[in-house]
């Protein structure tokens, strides 16, 4: 089992909140992601700390719907959530570029220790395959998703 946590950036021609204001209009992230089909605030609200996010994901393979937390929401610096108590954490920073006409937007994912121990009870022997399979899932989505909400942010 390779590394569980994976990093990437993009420079985007927009300012820091702009792109936050793209990446936390959650209901938006089916434009941009390969997985996440469709996604909004539980409560209707918008970014927050302790805001749950329910997105309904498919693959070729599977559909389920997670709920995620909010734990980050610095505005217009990072915005982050964990799934389903922990097991995944997903987040984007944003860093101002060029006195802040333009932002270096960055998506970071990490399988948590608690969600090690959840694939391991859920999977047994199969959980590094399991593992193997979502890390292999972010290191194509990332690239893909950074791209998708590059274009989205400079074609508005």
């Amino acid at each position: 089992m390779e590394s569980l946590r994976h990093r990437e950036s993009i420079e985007i021609n927009a300012p820091p909140e702009t792109v936050y204001d793209l990446v936390t209009d959650v209901s938006r992230t089916g434009q941009w992601s390969p997985v996440c089909k469709e996604s909004w605030y539980k409560d209707g609200g918008g970014p927050r700390v302790g805001a749950v996010i329910v997105g309904k994901n498919v693959t070729p393979q599977r559909e389920w719907q997670t709920e995620s937390e909010v734990v980050a929401a610095d505005r217009p610096r990072a915005f982050a959530w964990v799934v389903n108590g922990n097991v995944a954490r997903w987040g984007y920073e944003l860093e101002p570029l060029d006195d802040g006409a333009r932002t270096r937007l960055t998506e970071s994912w990490e399988v948590l220790p608690s969600g090690v121990e959840f694939f391991s009870h859920k999977y047994g022997d199969d959980a590094g395959a399991q593992l193997d399979e979502r890390r292999r899932a972010a290191l194509e989505g990332i690239p893909a998703t950074l791209a998708a909400i590059k274009r989205v942010v400079e074609a508005e």
